[in-house]
């Protein structure tokens, strides 16, 4: 039988704060948990989810912050992360949510695998969760910026607490959102 470890990332288009990548795999038959992709899922539900997960499955999660994003892209951040997850499950069938493998030799990808793979819905449950809980904590680091509601994605909140307050330690400078060019960038873009 072939062993499954499946990768997801959190926090790919987010202005703020870091990408989280998981890799996981199955210890023992976890079909109870009815997964599926982390957005179709509630906070309240992803998080009781996730805790089954840590306890139960072989998982690795990889952390870059806005300042490796920024120097050295998300292709090459997700490239590294590959390997490692590579590296750390080699016995297993890798399979990786989305169309790219970032030329990582040995990944499958899968358009839509969250939904599909259970593995891959894990790995998207506790890359979510995991970057959510760190959002949360930002939160009172920059109680203005609304980390715990919006998590760093590009809401009208957030863009307006940019335009109000320029960025901070976790923004993403690489990342230029039309709304923002002026503002916040310069003439630069």
């Amino acid at each position: 039988m072939t062993k499954i470890c499946g990768v997801d990332e959190a926090g790919r288009g987010a202005l703020a704060g870091e990408l989280v990548v998981c890799g996981c795999a199955f210890n023992s038959d976890l079909s109870k948990l009815n997964l599926t992709d982390s957005k179709k899922l509630t906070p309240k539900k992803r998080e009781q989810i996730y805790t089954s997960l840590i306890q139960q499955c072989e998982f690795v999660t990889i952390y870059f912050n806005n300042k490796i994003i920024d120097e050295i892209g998300l292709s090459n951040c997700l490239r590294r992360a590959l390997r490692v997850i590579k590296f750390h499950f080699r016995e297993h069938q890798i399979i990786y949510d989305g169309n790219c493998n970032y030329g990582i030799d040995g990944i499958e990808t899968i358009i839509k695998a969250d939904a599909k793979i259970p593995q891959v819905s894990a790995a998207s449950i506790i890359a979510k969760v995991s970057r959510d809980l760190q959002m949360c904590r930002f939160d009172s680091f920059y109680p203005y910026f609304g980390y715990a509601k919006h998590k760093g994605y590009g809401v009208k909140a957030h863009i307006e607490a940019l335009q109000k307050y320029g960025p901070n330690k976790l923004t993403r400078q690489s990342f230029k959102p039309k709304a923002l060019e002026a503002s916040l960038f310069g003439d630069e873009i």
